[in-house]
């Protein structure tokens, strides 16, 4: 077997080298699209790690010129679910970010097949939503962290399918977002996306809420009205909250799924729809179905493929840049300039546990933007937008980063005015503090004090007499 691998990078280059040739692979070398044609036309290849971004050309426009004809691997340092979708859609085998796991390159290596013609060939299809899906919802499903960039794999994988999805996570992860792009990146993207939260509606409105009425099917129905599935006919269907759908439902939904068509309420004719159906929940839909709650057949049309959104506090890694996305984001939206995102505010919002998850911090990065004074967002600002001023997060600071911060702020009071003789005027502010301090533990005993400071018993009193401290006030 043998394995080219295209990236500018020599020390990627060397571990891939390394790996590859401990699994038995003879591996060729290309640190540029150019050299990679050249190596190509005098080797045959079985297997191609590619990276996106290269010297002369972007990996992802290399892949879907139809070029190349053995498994594609890319190679990518890039954190949101756009690049993987598109690098399954183009004909990718894999989509590896970096930094990679080692295993996983093993496990490639094992899963080689040679490539159908069918797939080739959908590698310059072109996609008319491509360039629109990176500013739409799939901006907001960012993330490093190993789930992920296994949920990115999994969603790249089946979002141009017509398969459904069941969306499981926490209230505020970004069930909706992901449904939204996984029909944004579906071949269905030009048609109705429809959401219904199936929990916010009264049990006796929402069967008429799914499968439209009649006129006269019952008090107030004054007019025939269509349902979401015949509004979403041709596209997607999403249903929010799916586990809390009341039981009768649950079998109509069931006999829908299955026949493909709807049955208006009070009517007598059904109606063949074309749905893509993605449901989610934030509820264990097993254990519900343990209980009686939930329709284990039902359970098992709608979970074809499970998506799990983990929580927030579970991949801190990814919140300083999603902070940073939706502080942009709500800047953008709310026409103002940028506040810099300070190092010691981002190591506060990732002690945080975000029990409200992604929406908790897109509300937090809003109040932020509009509500902090000066031209840093700083540690302070973020506690107070939390609300959890004096709270453990707060005492986790060490002296330094607490004196630190306090400087920071009161520089961002001053405005940066050009200010002068800083160093003198912040010992002017500390050195009386301090000797208050040191004259409380002391209890006024100046001989103590010049002993818990450092200084000589002459400089105490010079200090002392400078700020107009009066011993006798602390015995």
């Amino acid at each position: 077997m043998k394995a080219l691998i295209i990236d500018d990078d020599e020390g990627i280059r060397w571990i891939l080298d390394r790996v590859l040739r401990e699994a038995g692979v003879d591996v060729l070398q290309a640190g540029a699209i150019s050299e990679a044609e050249q190596t190509l036309a005098e080797h045959e290849v079985d297997l191609i790690f590619l990276d996106v971004y290269l010297p002369d050309g972007n990996g992802m426009d290399f892949l879907a010129s139809g070029k190349l004809s053995a498994p594609v691997v890319m190679l990518t340092a890039e954190t949101t679910f756009g690049h993987a979708a598109e690098a399954y859609r183009i004909g990718a085998m894999e989509y590896l970010p970096k930094p990679f796991d080692l295993d996983e390159v093993r496990q490639l290596v094992q899963r080689v097949q040679p490539q159908p013609a069918a797939q080739a060939e959908s590698r310059s299809s072109p996609d008319p939503h491509t360039d629109e899906a990176d500013t739409t919802s799939e901006a907001l499903i960012i993330g490093r962290s190993p789930a992920m960039q296994q949920m990115f794999r999994t969603l790249g994988r089946v979002a141009s399918s017509d398969l459904t999805v069941l969306i499981t996570g926490e209230s505020g992860t970004g069930k909706e977002m992901v449904a939204k792009t996984l029909h944004e990146r579906s071949q269905r993207a030009g048609k109705p996306f429809i959401a219904i939260n199936t929990a916010a509606i009264p049990a006796d409105l929402l069967e008429s809420e799914l499968f439209g009425h009649e006129k006269g099917a019952f008090t107030g129905a004054d007019k025939r009205r269509a349902g979401r599935f015949e509004q979403a006919d041709g596209g997607t269907l999403f249903l929010d909250e799916i586990g809390d759908m009341p039981a009768p439902l649950q079998a109509k939904l069931l006999r829908v799924l299955e026949e493909g068509r709807v049955q208006r309420v009070g009517g007598s004719e059904s109606k063949i729809v074309n749905v893509r159906l993605l449901a989610a929940t934030h509820q264990h839909l097993p254990e519900k179905i343990a209980r009686g709650e939930f329709r284990e057949d039902l359970y098992y049309r709608l979970n074809v493929i499970p998506v799990e959104i983990p929580p927030l506090r579970d991949r801190r890694d990814d919140i300083p840049a999603l902070a940073a996305h939706l502080l942009d984001q709500a800047v953008t939206e709310l026409g103002m300039d940028a506040p810099i995102l300070l190092d010691e505010a981002v190591s506060l919002l990732c002690r945080h546990d975000w029990p409200g998850n992604v929406r908790e911090l897109k509300n937090v990065m809003r109040r932020l933007a509009v509500l902090t004074p000066g031209a840093s967002i700083t540690l302070s600002d973020v506690a107070l937008a939390l609300g959890n001023v004096g709270n453990a997060s707060m005492e986790e600071e060490t002296l330094a980063q607490s004196v630190t911060r306090c400087t920071r702020q009161y520089l961002h009071q001053l405005g940066y005015a050009k200010a002068t003789n800083l160093h003198q005027y912040l010992l002017e502010q500390m050195e009386p503090a301090l000797l208050e301090i040191a004259l409380e533990q002391c209890r006024g005993n100046q001989i103590k004090v010049a002993e818990m400071l450092g200084l000589n018993r002459n400089t105490v009193r010079k200090l002392l007499r400078k700020y107009s401290i009066d011993p006798a006030d602390f015995r």
